[in-house]
């Protein structure tokens, strides 16, 4: 089972039901997008299934906009490039 078929076992417990679902779609990264990046990392970062949140936006790659586990689409697309990059130096020492 992947991370995208699995999400029901998962999003009944997620910290962002019981908050508006706008705040973890900000329009911008800059001015009031910023503010409202920040308040959505917050719901995140007290969230018990943040993990499975992130794997599931990682898993569906560009179809997960916004915050999704404590984490912005640039900062998911950073992550996965260190991954990348990191397995590259495993494998080539290998």
């Amino acid at each position: 089972m992947t991370a995208l078929d699995n999400r029901a076992d998962w999003w009944s417990r997620a910290a962002c039901l019981s908050v508006d679902p706008d705040l973890f779609f900000p329009v911008s990264s800059q001015g009031p997008g910023r503010g409202q990046a920040i308040r959505a990392k917050a719901v995140c970062g007290r969230c018990p299934v943040a993990r499975q949140c992130l794997s599931y936006a990682l898993a569906a790659g560009s179809r997960a906009q916004g915050i999704w586990g404590g984490l912005s689409e640039d900062e998911r697309v950073a992550l996965q490039r260190r991954e990348r990059r990191h397995h590259r130096r495993l494998a080539a020492g290998a």
